[in-house]
């Protein structure tokens, strides 16, 4: 491509964007009439109509569109690339945002956040935690971390902690009160702890792996939270009964707080994996935390 193409295709990404050739002109040190003068010989080159223009704003025809979505990430990758220059620099820097579950944070990433941090002093982090899919390019964030099946489909991921167990627990106290359940249909009977999917508002169902067959009960008690530390508390007391990652439980029950129900049909789900967009792979610091976190 020559230098003049180059430069075309800029001047168009600016014009697209902003919708104003006063406001593009300014973004690329140029004057509105040479700006508007490069995008006719822009569509010229190429036979279509990129722009329509009224005396209000210029708004991108279905072939301008088609053109913005397709040249965008690329020019993207470029400037990534550019930025991944940092790998040169005697001390990597720059800042990541980084969105995870409470359980990944405490159990996965902070045993080595400590070591990152020390290890590259120019590189900050904040992590914001929630249980809601969000979009992370729509929310700023650089990465995620999420259970593997929970990943959204064009994402670059890798595993961040080894396959994760789930278990239905309880305290000795409340199974002094009921018999612990021998199949999921006796869960009807007991006093279920429900944890509350901000992204959809509705319960997590309880998955089971019975006969070769995937079981889903519904739970239902007097209570419900928004995050497994909360329902793990709940067990602790005494409430009733929860469905938890093991990671979450492991000690209690190691201690006797907590005892496990219907181990055997309880199914092993894919461990957690940081996920980020495919563009943000060039990111020097996001690359070094990728490589910090992932399981070894």
């Amino acid at each position: 491509m020559s230098r003049e193409n180059f430069n075309e295709l800029l001047s168009f990404l600016a014009v697209a964007q902003e919708r104003s050739f006063t406001r593009a002109a300014a973004r690329r040190g140029v004057t509105p009439s040479a700006l508007s003068h490069t995008m006719r010989l822009l569509e010229e080159r190429l036979g279509v109509t990129l722009l329509t223009r009224t005396t209000r704003r210029v708004v991108p025809t279905s072939a301008g569109e088609y053109l913005l979505s397709n040249i965008q990430p690329l020019f993207d990758e470029i400037e990534n690339k550019i930025a991944s220059l940092d790998e040169f620099r005697s001390a990597p820097r720059g800042e990541l945002r980084i969105t995870a579950t409470d359980e990944a944070l405490t159990y996965f990433l902070r045993p080595k956040l400590a070591n990152f941090l020390k290890k590259y002093p120019d590189i900050a982090i904040e992590v914001s935690t929630d249980m809601k899919l969000i979009d992370i390019v729509d929310e700023s964030f650089d990465a995620g971390i999420r259970l593997g099946e929970m990943v959204a489909q064009g994402m670059m991921s890798v595993p961040v902690s080894p396959a994760i167990e789930f278990v239905v627990i309880g305290a000795p106290s409340y199974f002094r009160e009921h018999p612990a359940p021998k199949k999921p249909n006796n869960l009807t009977e007991h006093n279920c702890i429900g944890v509350r999917l901000p992204t959809y508002g509705k319960l997590y169902k309880w998955l089971f792996r019975q006969n070769g067959k995937d079981v889903k009960f519904q739970p239902s008690g007097q209570f419900i939270c928004n995050n497994v530390f909360s329902a793990r508390d709940a067990c602790l007391d005494g409430i009733g009964l929860a469905y938890l990652p093991r990671v979450v439980v492991e000690s209690h029950i190691a201690s006797g707080e907590l005892v496990p129900a219907l181990e055997k049909i309880c199914p092993t789900h894919v461990g957690f994996h940081l996920f980020y967009p495919r563009h943000n792979q060039y990111s020097m610091p996001l690359a070094l935390f990728i490589e910090e976190m992932k399981l070894a």
